[in-house]
């Protein structure tokens, strides 16, 4: 089954720079939102009135913006019409595949997950497929798709190379495009959460700006300037090689001492399951050490060591604002957070200031909801880079 796009037309890089400031910051009085981006008054209705001709931004008198006075007249903010459109995000782990459907301003709308029984990928684009068409029939007014991979992506279109799916050059895109007739963006997971994000989360207005994911293995995001620093190293598993402690643990997922052996919840569990001889959940290690269980506890604690440690090299070297803590792994900040934070005064100098660590407790729903947000910058607004 395949779904009718609903789309506006493209816009110009005026009428973008526009549109994106309404949506992430409105709603905005004229006055404002001309000081915000140095425009004229002139330029400003130039640019606004396409888009309020093609119900992207409406005019919204009532709607509680900043009580500013022009010529002697109030004058009527903007805002974006969040309903008028959705947008489908999923993220896809080993094992299942995480839907949302947002709003135009990347509120959750709704929530789907289906089990994976397969990794090949004609049949995991079928189930998005039928995940899109279950969802279609519910919101009408679907403008796009993004996809969350963990792994290497390439054009935005091409999974180069993700481990956790065993896939090497699969047109994801071009595959879920052809089952749903929809447009379809595809980016690494962690890349379109540091968007949604920096868009509407803990990022937003900031000029400097980190993420750091904990999970199945270690994510991290840098936002210079209000945008997105892409790098190389991104979606490579760069945490294999990020050593904290060149004698800590070796693991077979990561080089010894690395972040990766040191603080993803496949390692800790390795490392209890080598020491022990029983398999324990992430859950049920955080529980031992913090009944004070000496093997739960020390693994734990040298975990909480590595996550100090790796917040305070990125607040010495990037010296962002606010630093975000997500990730399914964040439930260490529970049991071991005075060691965390103990441990990034240690890395710091006595007189910085103290480190803005925000901790989100994420689902994968989360990180679906930022390839949501990849499709309203990319396939809406036609922002590359957000």
């Amino acid at each position: 089954m395949t779904t009718p796009a609903v789309s506006w037309p493209p816009l110009s890089p005026g009428e973008r720079s526009v549109a994106i400031e309404v949506l992430v910051h409105g709603p905005l009085s004229r006055t404002a939102l001309a000081r915000r981006l140095d425009l004229s008054p002139g330029s400003l209705t130039r640019l606004t009135k396409p888009l309020i001709e093609s119900g992207l931004l409406v005019e919204v008198p009532e709607a509680g913006a900043p009580a500013e006075v022009r010529q002697g007249r109030p004058s009527q903010p903007l805002d974006v019409v969040a309903e008028s459109r959705a947008f489908l995000g999923f993220k896809i782990t080993s094992d299942r595949a995480y839907a949302v459907v947002t709003t135009l301003r990347s509120e959750v709308v709704a929530r789907l997950d289906r089990p994976l029984t397969t990794h090949e990928p004609a049949e995991v684009a079928d189930g998005l497929g039928e995940m899109t068409a279950w969802l279609a029939a519910r919101f009408p007014a679907l403008a796009g798709i993004g996809i969350g991979v963990g792994g290497h992506v390439r054009d935005r279109a091409v999974v180069a190379d993700s481990p956790f799916l065993g896939w090497r050059d699969v047109p994801l895109a071009a595959l879920v495009r052809e089952r749903t007739g929809l447009p379809v963006v595809v980016e690494n997971d962690v890349a379109a959460l540091v968007e949604a994000e920096t868009w509407f989360g803990a990022g937003r207005g900031l000029d400097r700006f980190a993420v750091l994911t904990i999970g199945a293995g270690i994510g991290y995001g840098l936002v210079l300037g209000g945008r997105r620093v892409p790098f190389a190293e991104q979606d490579r598993g760069f945490g294999h090689h990020w050593i904290i402690d060149p004698h800590g643990p070796l693991t077979p997922e990561g080089e010894r001492g690395s972040a990766v052996s040191l603080l993803t919840i496949p390692s800790i569990r390795y490392q209890i399951r080598a020491a022990t001889g029983g398999d324990a959940t992430y859950e049920e290690i955080l529980a031992r050490a913090a009944e004070g269980e000496p093997m739960a506890a020390r693994v734990i604690g040298e975990a909480a060591r590595a996550l100090g440690t790796l917040v305070a090299q990125i607040a010495n070297f990037a010296m962002p604002q606010r630093i975000l803590l997500a990730g399914e792994g964040v439930g260490l900040m529970d049991v071991a957070g005075a060691v965390v934070e103990r441990t990034v005064r240690d890395r710091r100098h006595p007189l910085a200031d103290p480190v803005a660590l925000v901790t989100k407790v994420s689902d994968f729903h989360d990180w679906a909801r930022g390839a949501a947000v990849l499709a309203i910058q990319v396939l809406v607004l036609g922002s590359a880079e957000g």
